[in-house]
């Protein structure tokens, strides 16, 4: 049995929510800015409901055993301030993000042992507050260690895999390079099809390249397949529609930082050019410019 609050009822957090609810010995809170009476989720599984207590400001929680921070990455630095009181204490905050930046947002309010970040990878779509689409079986990495075995029990027999990995920076780097791919369908307000144009394909490419070069630098281990790898995968899978896609196409603010900026950052940090990811950040960055 345990107490979860899950921070941030987006198309992740009403998902991993609506899992850890089917558990009869959880106790689920959400933190929503908004009142949520309930929260449903169409799963490959079926549909599942769940009625979670309602905390509307994050500073208002206590005593939980987990702590599932599910806010964009630009959040962050909001919620840590927010969650600060709970420092110290026995609760353990999963940081359940994009990007390879999980811990810093956090590191100033909270002793690096509460903290566990976690690499996400759960096709989801919100359609309304607290109702999401999950679109198949999720995927959840952790390092390994006490807190990554103890996240990892958290979700058993649920409709997620969740597991430790022993190379966390690796695993992060590598869903930050299929994550940057997608910015052009951001840029183009198109689909994954995009990547079957051979020149939008090539594009894509290099913003894989550089991510990798960086990545490297950073000290993760990616082989040079990985670039077919993720745009083979776009290719078979031309309806799909990116978070950053979906943010710009709904008027929600994007993670561009998180998902680009990050690369031209640590790519300065370590003096390798990014062009092509400067490119689509300023790009993306213009396309919220009015004219007033």
């Amino acid at each position: 049995m345990a107490a979860v609050a899950v921070v941030g009822p987006g198309a992740v957090g009403c998902t991993v929510l609506a899992w850890l609810a089917q558990h009869a010995g959880h106790r689920v809170t959400v933190v929503a800015r908004s009142a949520i009476e309930d929260v449903e989720v169409q799963t490959p599984q079926g549909l599942l409901r769940a009625s979670p207590t309602l905390v509307s400001n994050a500073s208002e929680l206590r005593g939980q055993d987990w702590v599932l921070v599910a806010t964009k990455a630009y959040d962050a630095p909001t919620v840590a301030q927010s969650l600060a009181g709970l420092a110290g204490s026995a609760t353990r905050l999963a940081i359940l993000q994009n990007g390879v930046e999980h811990l810093e947002p956090f590191a100033a309010h909270f002793p690096a042992g509460q903290l566990l970040p976690v690499v996400v990878d759960i096709p989801a779509l919100r359609t309304a507050p607290g109702r999401a689409i999950q679109h198949r079986r999720g995927r959840l990495r952790v390092p390994e260690g006490a807190m990554g075995a103890g996240f990892v029990a958290l979700f058993a027999n649920t409709g997620i895999d969740v597991s430790e990995s022993p190379d966390f920076q690796t695993e992060a780097w590598k869903k930050l390079c299929l994550n940057a791919a997608g910015a052009f369908s951001a840029v183009l307000l198109k689909p994954a099809v995009i990547a079957r144009h051979a020149g939008v394909a090539m594009l894509m490419g290099r913003l894989i390249s550089e991510a990798i070069e960086v990545a490297r630098a950073e000290g993760a281990v990616i082989d040079d397949a990985l670039q077919d790898a993720i745009l083979d995968g776009y290719r078979a899978n031309p309806a799909g529609v990116n978070s950053l896609h979906a943010d710009r196409l709904a008027g929600r603010a994007m993670e561009i930082d998180a998902r680009n900026g990050v690369i031209v950052r640590l790519g300065r940090k370590h003096g390798i050019p990014t062009p092509m990811n400067e490119m689509v950040v300023a790009l993306l960055e213009a396309s919220l410019m009015g004219v007033g």
